[in-house]
């Protein structure tokens, strides 16, 4: 199998997404990759035992991409030997009256992860420079001060959202809290594929919407608002990655591969030490309990 070069997916600067890959294989067959990822994920779930034993970080993991991307398998496979009180998945649909009487994060705030724990995003705050750059009637529904048409929504607006989210990511990060954030690369062929199946397999059909559809002839649209947002976003404390996405099993191993990698960087997260006293009392309280038989 090929090295996975964390570096060849990782934005740096201007992006053009129709230059990059949608399809990656890592030179291994779909049950090697399945094989390779196992190790991976054990390894993974090992590293947030220690994690919660330190206590002192918490790991927020950001999922993007276009409808049917595979954000909600690779959550299953790649955290699939997580303690499952370690990990929590946050789901973000359309915001609820309660959410959009806070400012647009405040939803995403209260969801970051406790320390020694991970949290994954499935969509994450950056739908609001995505969905609702695509759609900016939908930003009227913030009831914004100064915001009364979709004329005044211009430039100068979104480029303070970014600025708001680099200042809100920056704040996490310098608190204790390790982001990755991933968009699955997805091509709009495979993208048809996967609706097709949706449509085609009666198991599946409970995952389509005719929205999909409606969306799907925006998808140039979508790939100009993610190329500006991941241009405008990826910093040192909270990277971009782009992950191919159009091979679900590989995609997988390199999102696990690269959190793995940069996780093992941080050499403080370790278990703590036992008290000295009760160190050196633990063979009295080992016979107290073997006294009980």
């Amino acid at each position: 199998m090929e090295e996975i070069r964390t570096a060849k997916y990782l934005v740096r600067g201007d992006i053009q997404l129709d230059k990059a890959d949608t399809y990656e294989d890592l030179g291994a067959s779909e049950k090697k990759l399945k094989k390779e990822l196992e190790d991976i994920r054990k390894d993974l779930g090992e590293f947030q035992d220690t994690l919660y034993a330190h206590g002192k970080y918490g790991v927020l993991v950001c999922l993007q991409g276009m409808d049917t991307a595979g954000k909600d398998s690779l959550i299953r496979e790649v955290f699939k030997d997580f303690n499952v009180r370690g990990v929590v998945v946050h789901s973000f649909k359309v915001p609820t009256s309660l959410e959009l009487k806070h400012d647009y994060l405040w939803r995403h705030y209260i969801a970051l992860p406790e320390r020694g724990k991970f949290a994954v995003f499935n969509r994450t705050h950056y739908e609001n420079v995505l969905v609702t750059k695509v759609h900016p009637e939908y930003i009227l529904g913030e009831n914004l001060p100064g915001i009364e048409s979709v004329d005044h929504i211009d430039g100068a607006f979104w480029e303070k959202r970014y600025q708001e989210i680099n200042a809100f990511e920056e704040h996490v990060a310098k608190n204790g809290t390790i982001i990755f954030k991933f968009f699955l690369h997805l091509s709009k062929e495979e993208q048809r594929q996967r609706l097709l199946r949706r449509i085609e397999l009666k198991q599946k059909n409970w995952k389509f919407s005719p929205g999909d559809l409606k969306e799907r002839k925006l998808w140039d649209a979508y790939q100009k608002c993610y190329e500006e947002a991941l241009s405008k976003t990826s910093e040192d404390h909270a990277p971009w990655f782009v992950i191919p996405a159009d091979n679900k099993e590989a995609a997988r191993v390199i999102v696990a591969s690269i959190m793995l990698e940069a996780l093992k960087k941080y050499k403080d997260i370790e278990e703590p030490e036992l008290d000295d006293e009760i160190k050196a009392n633990l063979e009295t309280f080992k016979q107290e309990l073997e006294k009980e038989t």
